[in-house]
């Protein structure tokens, strides 16, 4: 495996994580409609990629709206994130008007232990 791209819909979000630097970004809409089947593959590219302790993570959630099968998914993907050895930082995109989204921000913040930061835009 390597790098991993999927172009956004209406109905999923565009993916990019990157080795070099190691990154996963996911922006626009979550709504798939089986999102177990849309999030495996995301799952299984951090099992293959985020194994080397100390090696340094950025994940940056960008999305503007995602339903309750997604957010479980997310949740199981960043817990994936925090059971790996590496060393991840997540960067919590929202509209700055978006209370929801920063709600949302802030209660992975509170789930998962990895470092957060909840950014306006």
């Amino acid at each position: 495996m390597s790098d991993f791209r999927l172009e956004g819909t209406s109905k999923t979000p565009a993916v990019e994580f990157t080795l070099d630097p190691l990154c996963m970004t996911l922006s626009g809409r979550s709504i798939p409609e089986n999102s177990i089947e849309f999030f495996q593959p995301l799952l299984n590219w951090v099992d293959a990629h985020c194994t080397q302790a100390g090696k340094k993570l950025e994940v940056n959630v960008r999305l503007e709206y995602f339903n309750t099968s997604s957010s479980k998914c997310l949740m199981d993907l960043l817990r994936r994130v925090e059971a790996s050895p590496v060393e991840a930082r997540v960067n919590w995109y929202y509209e700055a008007e978006d209370e929801d989204m920063l709600e949302a921000g802030e209660d992975y913040d509170a789930i998962i232990e990895l470092p957060f930061r909840l950014v306006a835009v």
